[in-house]
């Protein structure tokens, strides 16, 4: 379920925050619906005060930095005039003062909210602040990918299922592949990228290209990234740029490619892998 992959995400940022800040509590948790997020992952907790704690718009220093979409802090939550005090018996369970929450932002959505704590009411240093906003854009950058994963994984069945049936569908066929190719390696969930895999692989075949048993080609997932961008007519240093690769390393994979192929020129290169089934 995208739920249960969300909350993976959300212990691993709040595991890299605690390893990096020195925070002792860090704990966060997904809106359930536009004004309410729970508080599913602890790290660092002494008890249950706070699991399961559903934080409401403006309510609290989460829910007021949900409310205002920014980072709020307080150097004594349970003193702090900055804020109200529905949440005060759960801090003051765990022994919290010192707290920073920061927002979760997807296309300008609030998705969910990341807390970093002491047990002592000191002033949180910038190096402290910074690492739980980065923490908050670790989350922000994997449901943003994810997002746009399950986006084109629906293009992309669209597509395969019948390419002939709109004139230039072909040219959405292959745009689609070329994007799910890209965004393969930025996935961490294994499921959602084994689906992306499988619809590249429907989209590759979708022209019903067979490679001949004497001259079946094998190449490595960049390679086949690298061929797809320049089928689109991508430069090295555009196709690096979309893969978030140096341009050396572009090179390096389509002359290996290429090599396999048996190709001399780019071109050549993606007519081998169309003909090859390795593009649609």
């Amino acid at each position: 379920m995208p739920e249960a992959v969300d909350a993976v995400e959300m212990q691993a940022a709040l595991l890299r925050l605690r390893r990096t800040s020195g925070l002792p509590v860090v704990f966060g948790g997904l809106l359930s619906d536009a004004r309410h997020a729970r508080i599913a992952e602890l790290n660092g907790a002494q008890t249950s005060a706070l699991r399961g704690l559903v934080i409401s718009s403006g309510s609290g220093l989460g829910g007021k930095a949900i409310a205002l979409s920014r980072p709020c802090a307080v150097t004594d939550y349970a003193t702090s005039r900055h804020i109200s005090h529905e949440y005060d018996a759960a801090v003051a369970a765990e022994g919290l003062r010192s707290v920073v929450a920061v927002p979760v932002v997807v296309r300008r959505a609030v998705r969910g909210v990341l807390y970093g704590a002491l047990r002592t009411p000191v002033t949180l240093g910038d190096r402290t602040f910074d690492a739980v906003v980065a923490a908050a854009r670790d989350v922000e950058q994997s449901l943003a990918v994810r997002d746009s994963a399950r986006q084109l994984l629906a293009a992309g069945r669209e597509r395969v299922s019948d390419p002939d049936a709109v004139p230039g569908a072909w040219e959405d066929v292959r745009e689609a592949h070329r994007d799910l190719r890209a965004l393969v390696p930025k996935v961490v969930d294994p499921t959602l990228r084994d689906e992306l895999l499988e619809v590249c692989g429907r989209l590759a075949s979708a022209s019903g290209a067979k490679a001949s048993p004497a001259r079946e080609v094998r190449l490595a997932p960049r390679e086949v990234d690298v061929v797809a961008c320049v089928a689109a007519g991508a430069t090295n240093a555009a196709a690096a740029e979309r893969l978030g690769l140096r341009p050396e390393t572009v090179k390096g994979y389509l002359r290996s490619a290429m090599r396999k192929l048996g190709a001399h020129t780019r071109l050549e290169a993606v007519v081998a892998a169309r003909r090859a089934g390795l593009l649609p």
